[in-house]
């Protein structure tokens, strides 16, 4: 399989781990303060990882990638205090409104991060990308006002926005670190962000939950944010921040569809409205970075003209060779045949082709 599409598959895998994270949090803040949520979660990201890299090290598992250095230091810190905002602020968010809501509204994420590719760090952007990047962000004005007809904003739908905010950032400054071993980046990750949060909750002076609830907390941030960003992390690698975010904008719809199955919400007609105008966005964004590859044999007759004086003569060779053909976006549907036997005529003059492989 070729790395590309491999790296798709940890995007998608990616999107539905961290998917399940926003109804059970929603639930779990029942029993726990949005700041000390955020914590947990970070830390149990950090600290799941580590015991699995722990694990690895036992069997033998060493993966070799190039260690952190002070080059990527300014990155790395970026990254752990944007983690510490945005959590506190999705939580915030899922608290002061549905769930389902805050699921469609994470896909803000994907304009920060494509805006700021583009603007901060000089990535190209698919023109295709930017039309779905106006749409996400149109869905995210629906969601963002209060129904009734009243033009006041959503404060639930703020805090979702700010979090979104912190991790188009976050992104793009994890995309600069996206060659070094992704665990390592998980566990400076969880661990700093996470005590960062708690110190923040400890200030506030908010209650620590019980040690069940706590466990409960590690345990789905070990899944939803330490494994996911782990997934997240070795997709950039191969696909870039911008189109990772892209795939990766599929998580809304699985968040919808575990809100609606494990929570029981009802959403208002502003979320249908853009429920739709997220699909499409979401369409053209998956649609704009499928890569497809195929290898297939030819047989090339080459004519040599050779010149001796006035007199000339030519003889052929036939050979037989393979070469890869990529088609990216909508030029990957067309259709072409290929006899079991092509020949193709080529002629040679001096040593040098006509065409070009």
């Amino acid at each position: 399989m070729k790395a590309k599409n491999i790296a798709v598959i940890f995007a998608l895998l990616a999107a539905a781990l961290y998917a399940i994270n926003i109804p059970a949090s929603k639930l779990l803040m029942q029993k726990a303060d949005s700041t000390m949520m955020a914590a947990f979660l970070y830390l149990g990201a950090g600290a799941g990882m580590l015991i699995l890299r722990g694990l690895e090290n036992a069997v033998g598992i060493t993966p070799k990638k190039a260690p952190l250095t002070k080059k990527e230091l300014p990155f790395t810190i970026a990254m752990v205090v944007l983690d510490i905002f945005a959590p506190i602020f999705l939580m915030l968010g899922i608290r002061k409104t549905n769930s389902a809501n805050v699921a469609l509204l994470n896909n803000f994420e994907i304009v920060a991060t494509s805006f700021l590719a583009l603007v901060v760090f000089r990535e190209k952007i698919p023109k295709r990308l930017w039309l779905a990047i106006f749409l996400v962000t149109a869905a995210s004005a629906v969601l963002s006002f209060e129904g009734g007809g009243a033009f006041t904003f959503n404060n639930g739908s703020l805090y979702v926005l700010a979090a979104c905010v912190c991790w188009g950032f976050e992104n793009n400054c994890t995309k600069k670190l996206s060659n070094k071993n992704s665990q390592d980046i998980v566990i400076i990750k969880g661990c700093f962000s996470g005590l960062g949060s708690f110190l923040i909750a400890l200030i506030l002076k908010k209650n620590i939950p019980s040690i069940e609830t706590v466990a409960v907390i590690l345990l789905l941030g070990f899944i939803s944010y330490g494994l996911s960003i782990h997934f997240y992390i070795m997709a950039q690698k191969e696909l870039g921040a911008a189109k990772t975010s892209a795939y990766y904008s599929i998580a809304p719809f699985f968040g919808v569809a575990f809100s609606l199955l494990l929570i029981g919400e009802r959403p208002s007609l502003q979320f249908y409205i853009a429920l739709i105008i997220m699909a499409a966005a979401t369409i053209i964004m998956t649609k704009d970075t499928i890569t497809l590859q195929h290898e297939h044999e030819h047989e090339h007759t080459h004519t040599h003209l050779h010149c001796h004086g006035d007199l000339a003569h030519s003889h052929e060779h036939t050979h037989k060779h393979s070469h890869l053909h990529v088609h990216k976006g909508n030029s990957a549907c067309h259709t072409h045949a290929h006899n079991d036997l092509c020949v193709h005529n080529h002629t040679h003059c001096k040593h040098a082709e006509s065409f070009s492989k």
